[in-house]
């Protein structure tokens, strides 16, 4: 018995490879899959051919037409990618529209500054401050759980603390509710739970991104911020460590004529807990409407991580310690660059945007 069923194989698989490469369209590509290496194509046709075959010549010429067959859907996917970027291009083109003649003439508008804007700028400056510092940048879900959100963090249902954040919440019921998460501490919990499932203790990182609550936006607050966390995981912790790694920070992107000072505070996820502040940069410590005429700024929390939490992740805490601090982006900004108004952030005033470009 010979492969006679295939004799004319390269010639029906050159032809396929035409048939496919003159195809102008997505459309035509998909009414021509069937003809091409579907059940009506000439390749399904040679397979049920193959039945009159000896094993042995069976198994050597479904070889040759799995190739064949191989090389058609090759050429079929190529063609795809294509005729869809062609798609694109086409659509891209019509909808361009040249503004030129409209406005030639006319009044000139004035034109802000494309992106990374302000906020996004302080955040790059100080992950290169924590990165030279021995920190890593990791990033979290602006979606979170109430148990990320809260729960692991050693604030249970109906806890008093959860009054310290005005919580957008997005779905209200069992299992969990579902929030726009408040802080990002709870990229915390994630990291320390990926570090106990991966034994990768001890864990030094920041976590730079977007938080919301329902603040009255004044001089100090928006609903919409940006935070950058940092949490430290270590055999011998102590609040001595946490204390010099806000000093150095602060010195390191502030400048050296700035203090920090720590004054004490209550979270629920640390213990002790501390708030910290620095020098307002406005007035240099004299007094004036940003500071409340204390000549400080509060910039954000820390503390030592709560037994609890630790115990909610599965972190021994006999072994281990650590410390954690969190802090306003948009408030760095507004201190280093000394900005009266938090405000000033989203009013898109260009005057303003101007001097960030």
């Amino acid at each position: 018995m010979s492969d006679e069923p295939l004799a004319h194989l390269d010639t029906h698989v050159e032809e396929l490879l035409a048939a496919v490469e003159a195809l102008n369209s997505l459309e035509e590509l998909i009414a021509s899959e069937p003809s091409l290496v579907g059940k009506r194509s000439v390749l399904s046709s040679l397979q049920k051919s193959l039945g009159s075959l000896s094993p042995e010549e069976r198994r050597d010429a479904g070889a040759r037409l799995q190739e064949a067959r191989r090389r058609v859907d090759e050429a079929l996917r190529v063609r795809r990618v294509a005729l869809e970027q062609a798609a694109r291009d086409a659509e891209l083109a019509a909808d361009y529209l040249d503004l030129g003649d409209v406005v030639a003439g006319g009044v000139e508008v004035p034109l802000g500054v494309g992106h990374p804007g302000i906020v996004a700028l302080t955040q790059y400056a100080l992950e290169e401050v924590f990165v030279g510092m021995g920190f890593r940048v990791e990033d979290g879900p602006e979606v979170e759980s109430d148990w990320y959100n809260f729960e692991a963090l050693n604030i249970p249902p109906a806890h008093p603390a959860r009054g310290m954040w005005d919580t957008f919440y997005l779905e209200l019921g069992e299992p969990e509710s579902v929030v726009l998460r408040t802080h990002t501490s709870p990229t915390q919990i994630h990291l320390m739970e990926r570090a106990v499932a991966e034994n990768s203790l001890p864990l030094h990182a920041v976590m730079p991104g977007r938080c919301y609550r329902r603040d009255t936006p004044d001089a100090r607050h928006l609903a919409s911020f940006h935070q950058i966390e940092g949490i430290v995981v270590d055999r011998g912790i102590t609040f001595a460590d946490l204390a010099g790694t806000i000093d150095t920070f602060t010195r390191a992107y502030f400048g050296p004529d700035i203090d920090s000072r720590l004054r004490p505070g209550y979270f629920p996820f640390t213990e002790p807990s501390a708030e910290f502040e620095i020098t307002c940069t406005l007035c240099r410590g004299e007094g004036c409407r940003t500071c409340s005429q204390t000549g400080w700024i509060e910039l954000g929390g820390c503390g030592m991580i709560d037994p609890a939490v630790f115990d909610a992740v599965g972190i021994d805490a006999g072994e281990w310690s650590g410390f954690a601090f969190g802090f306003g982006i948009d408030r760095c900004a507004q201190m280093r660059h000394e900005i009266a108004d938090m405000r000033a952030l989203i009013e898109n005033d260009v005057r303003f945007l101007r001097q960030f470009s």
